[in-house]
């Protein structure tokens, strides 16, 4: 079923983004429909209004705050390689007398190797930044996004109970309480790593968004909130923050230290809060999805399907981690690692 599933979604992973776009987004909202509609409200109704209010969220982001995000990355893009071209003479330039006195006569080489290496690394950044604006803005465009996708969230929302009543009334009654806890673990799994962690990406990105906006940062609002929105991938979200806000912020205010430091300090206590406060509270220990793990089902879904394979890697990366530990607990009461027989195993295990 794995392996028909990702040949289908690679065959049609140009018209499935919608709606596995409305999938997720009735996943997610989904508890707020059980919670009207154990108050009295009709699963219809609680369907309509969740929806609306969602897609009125979603119109008031793309009017306010896409415009900025959009704007400052353009300039962001367009100034990026004087940006590279700063950093360096900072980095080997007359200013620096400390590396001159680390390295002494091979200065000169290590201008030169510096030099190369900051113009390829700002050729392969600029173009993955244009690509990805590029992709944005088409993605954003999209007409099936705006229309379909709403459409099937509702649909799939609505019935949503219904759907999951009919596939457990197929499974065989032998396996049922196994297939029901192995679900149930799946969606605690999955609901929170989407729900927990977007409210943390959510929190994240508005704290810095506004904190290097207040602290005068050039293009910290679009530092923020991409900051924010990569939170989910382990490590890679803040550290990529970290370094463009360091880098936009020693060519914007050396030799201050002082408000550089500031910077450094507003990501230094948004990773406390995160550790310590939000991923425990709102992401809890349920997830059971290691880094390394994660990243390579986004790297690998991503390569394969693209933006499609990026929404579906960590629902199925979630499952998957479940199913593999599931039979690992399978393999440990087996025979096959005890050494007992089958037949003395099954007297042991009888009740």
């Amino acid at each position: 079923m794995l392996v028909a599933f990702l040949v289908a979604a690679w065959l049609f992973s140009g018209v499935l983004l919608p709606f596995v776009a409305g999938l997720a987004l009735a996943y997610f909202l989904n508890p707020i429909a059980n919670w009207m509609e154990g108050r009295g409200i009709s699963r219809m109704l609680a369907s309509l209004v969740i929806i609306g209010c969602a897609l009125l969220v979603i119109i008031l982001a793309l009017l306010l705050v896409i415009p900025i995000v959009g704007s400052q990355l353009a300039a962001f893009i367009e100034r990026l390689p004087d940006y590279i071209v700063k950093l360096q003479n900072l980095a080997t330039g007359e200013k620096a007398e400390w590396l001159r006195d680390i390295v002494g006569d091979r200065m000169p080489n290590i201008r030169a190797s510096l030099g190369q290496l900051a113009s390829q690394g700002a050729t392969y950044l600029l173009s993955l930044l244009q690509s990805i604006w590029t992709g944005g803005q088409a993605l954003i465009s999209l007409f099936s996004l705006l229309v379909i996708t709403p459409v099937v969230a509702f649909y799939m929302l609505n019935d949503w109970n219904r759907m999951v009543v009919k596939v457990d009334s197929w499974v065989p009654l032998k396996h049922r309480e196994t297939v029901r806890g192995i679900a149930r673990k799946m969606d605690r799994a999955i609901a929170g790593f989407l729900r927990g962690q977007a409210a943390v990406c959510i929190i994240l990105g508005s704290f810095y968004a506004i904190s290097l906006t207040l602290a005068g940062l050039n293009f910290g609002f679009v530092i923020g909130v991409v900051s924010g929105a990569i939170t989910f991938i382990p490590y890679v979200g803040s550290l990529t923050g970290l370094v463009l806000a360091t880098g936009v912020a020693l060519v914007q205010f050396f030799p201050d230290w002082g408000q550089i430091a500031l910077i450094v300090a507003i990501f230094m206590f948004g990773q406390f809060v995160e550790g310590y406060i939000l991923s425990p509270k709102l992401v809890g220990d349920s997830v059971g999805l290691h880094p390394v793990w994660l990243m390579f089902a986004l790297l690998a879904f991503g390569y394969l399907l693209g933006f499609l394979g990026l929404l579906i890697a960590v629902p199925l990366a979630a499952a998957g981690g479940v199913l593999v530990r599931f039979m690992l607990d399978q393999y440990l009461a087996s025979p096959l690692y005890t050494g007992e027989d089958e037949d003395e195993a099954g007297v042991k295990t009888r009740p």
